[in-house]
């Protein structure tokens, strides 16, 4: 019986962290500076950054970071090819399986949520469902789609959220009950692992600061230029990788509605609002025991150096009981 098996079957608890924090806070210079401590592997848990497309505007980790640790679920999916939770649970428990010291980082908490709590089996509601509640959702729009849920579901989605209400519609469509029923089922935890999470929490002024410095150099580096590509692929309106933060606005001025400066400022702003909505979602949510939590209050940016205490510090935590 291997380690993963014992695990499993309660007799020991495999170690690794669940790197959390808001867009630009810093995760993947703090994950990289971990993974050379620990020799650990990061996994990615920011649902933008599984996309081969964007690498510049979804801040995917260089070619430079990569070669100095291993990075396991970046830019594995096709922009064609959506990713969600179900799909990225099921990657990252096997990279986790594989790999010596998981580090999972990222913002999209819905991953982290599905990972440690489960996620509800919700049947495939079948390419008839999909398209009519595409079709509908375009004849009569969000609003009153919404309108045409259970109870229960459309009491947990705002009228406005299309695409979440077209997957509503459709799983009530194709399987007979809502969303709200399949996820009050019992759902399966993640067994056999001893998960820690360091969240960084950066003041808010830092954090703006760092998002438009950078937009700027994601601009200076060819976003503008990769925001072309995607949108030639002529990709369907509710293809994921059309709302990666900076897209829709720079869409936009491609489309010669908005000067470049605009859609920087729209695209900063929105991303800056984006971070509240991160934080309060992640300040709310259990995914780890009260002492299995650090918080930093600090943005960690590439340059930034660890003394000996500090690193000192965070192994005892992350090597502590949880």
């Amino acid at each position: 019986m291997d380690a993963t098996d014992r695990a499993e079957n309660g007799l020991e608890q495999r170690r690794g962290l669940i790197l959390a924090g808001p867009t630009a806070s810093g995760k993947s210079a703090l994950a990289l500076a971990l993974a050379s401590e620990l020799g650990g592997t990061i996994i990615n848990a920011d649902a933008m950054q599984c996309y081969r497309e964007l690498r510049l505007l979804t801040a995917r980790p260089s070619l430079e970071d990569e070669a100095q640790a291993p990075h396991r679920l970046y830019g594995v999916r096709a922009a064609h090819e959506p990713a969600n939770a179900a799909w990225w649970r099921e990657a990252a428990k096997a990279e986790m399986a594989a790999c010596g010291y998981p580090i999972l980082c990222g913002g999209t908490g819905m991953y982290f949520s599905a990972l440690v709590n489960g996620i509800a089996d919700i049947p495939d509601p079948g390419e008839t469902a999909r398209a009519e509640a595409r079709a509908l959702l375009a004849q009569i729009g969000p609003e009153a789609l919404h309108a045409r849920l259970d109870a229960p579901t459309a009491a947990k989605l705002k009228p406005g959220d299309s695409q979440r209400i077209a997957r509503a519609y459709e799983v009530l469509i194709g399987t007979g009950k809502g969303i709200a029923h399949w996820q009050a089922q019992p759902t399966d935890r993640l067994q056999g692992w001893d998960l820690k999470m360091i969240l960084l929490d950066p003041p808010r002024p830092d954090l703006k600061t760092a998002i438009e410095t950078r937009f700027t150099a994601m601009l200076d580096g060819g976003a503008l230029e990769e925001a072309r590509a995607l949108l030639a692929q002529a990709l369907p309106p509710d293809a994921p990788l059309l709302r990666a933060h900076g897209m829709p606005e720079l869409a936009a001025h491609l489309r010669g509605e908005i000067s470049l400066e605009e859609a920087k400022a729209r695209a900063c702003l929105a991303t800056f609002q984006y971070t509240k909505r991160q934080m309060t979602w992640f300040r709310h949510q259990k995914l780890v025991g009260t002492t299995g939590m650090q918080i930093i209050h600090s943005r960690i940016g590439i340059n930034t150096q660890f003394s000996e205490r500090n690193l000192a510090d965070l192994r005892n935590f992350l090597n502590g009981p949880g």
